[in-house]
């Protein structure tokens, strides 16, 4: 154990089984470590509004908090406690429509030959969703779904608090000589992360507003429900926008040929408006992802950690692109620097010959 080439191996083992054990850990707590990267998602979007709010009215940080809370809880009051039996009975109509729809298609297709018929389809469902896994299985449960909604929002609020304090706690637990870097590093993560949800909030907005407009001159049944459902699904992009769009036009064509036109257009005209001119004034101010990365970490990250990890996949994607961009902007500097180590061995190398002078010393004192 005193030779300076063992401690140096053993050193470079121990890193190893560290990321092994930390993997390990990653993929037994992925439910937990997903809750609270929500609650930091939703702590962005309330530490937006406080300094959007500051900008306007010059009081302590707690005040506005407070304000941006009420503002938020009233909203979501307000639109329940108007439109709440309104939005009960289209929800109802809506799933039953859904199935209407959804049988007229399956019928159809099987009259063709080109799929099973209805009893066989629904095995074959069966047992797709029976091998997604625990962690969908997990996700999918109501009550599950309300507690880690609460756990969400408990999270984001007592970080947006006092976020100074939590930013300090992860400056800790990086060595010495890395915490500017990552504290650089983690400021413009948060900067991205609450400008890329103010957009999409403001996406949100835009579409389900203007959708639910729209819907009510053509026409279309459950205009309210609709619009709101686009809106919600707006926070998640692509994957959001088609199923907002086969909602759209199932229930356009139950009530003629005409709504459903109306709703076909309607659909590709909000998400054009939406795709060509909101999105990339966005886009300007925060990262730029392309659609294509952006629709294969839904996949992976749909697949991996079910509907959760589906709706924080563009907020992941997002942080890990800003994290290497940082990275590459440090390493740069380090090699016009010249004084930081380009290789990781180089170091251990040099602790070994440290050590290895250190013994040969001591030995000749001993001597």
């Amino acid at each position: 154990m005193r030779d300076p080439v063992v401690r140096a191996e053993l050193r470079r083992a121990s890193v190893w089984f560290g990321l092994a054990i930390g993997v390990a850990l990653v993929v037994l707590l992925i439910q937990p470590l997903l809750i609270i990267f929500a609650g930091l998602v939703f702590a962005s979007m309330l530490d937006g509004g406080v300094r959007l709010l500051g900008k306007a009215l010059p009081i302590p940080r707690g005040l506005r908090l407070v304000i941006v809370v009420l503002l938020v809880l009233a909203f979501i009051v307000g639109v329940f406690y108007l439109t709440g039996v309104q939005i009960s009975q289209q929800a109802n109509e809506l799933r039953a429509t859904l199935e209407g729809q959804g049988d007229r298609v399956v019928n159809w297709i099987s009259s063709l030959g080109i799929m099973p018929g209805r009893s066989d389809l629904s095995g074959i469902l069966q047992q797709a969703l029976g091998s997604v896994g625990r962690l969908t299985s997990a996700v999918g449960s109501v009550i599950g779904a309300g507690a880690s909604l609460v756990m969400v929002m408990a999270i984001g609020l007592f970080v947006a608090i006092e976020p100074r304090l939590y930013e300090r706690g992860l400056q800790w637990m990086v060595p010495i000589e890395g915490r500017d870097q990552f504290a650089l590093t983690l400021g413009r993560m948060a900067r991205t992360l609450r400008v890329l949800l103010a957009g999409r909030l403001l996406g949100m907005v835009f579409e389900g507003a203007l959708t639910f407009v729209l819907l009510w001159f053509a026409g279309v049944p459950m205009a309210l429900l609709l619009g709101i459902l686009t809106g919600m699904l707006a926070f998640i992009p692509n994957v959001g926008a088609f199923v907002s769009g086969v909602l759209m036009v199932s229930v356009g064509f139950s009530a003629g040929t005409d709504q459903g036109f109306w709703a076909i257009m309607i659909y590709f005209g909000v998400q054009t408006f939406d795709g060509y001119v909101l999105l990339p004034l966005v886009a300007k101010r925060t990262v730029d992802m392309p659609p294509a990365l952006t629709l294969s970490a839904q996949i992976l990250a749909s697949t991996l950690f079910g509907v959760m990890g589906l709706a924080l996949a563009d907020p992941m994607v997002a942080m890990l692109k800003v994290a290497l961009e940082s990275e590459a902007e440090r390493a740069a500097n380090a090699g016009k620097d010249g004084n930081a180590p380009r290789r990781f061995g180089w170091r251990l190398r040099q602790n070994a010959t440290l050590e290895t002078a250190s013994a040969s010393m001591d030995s000749q004192r001993g001597g």
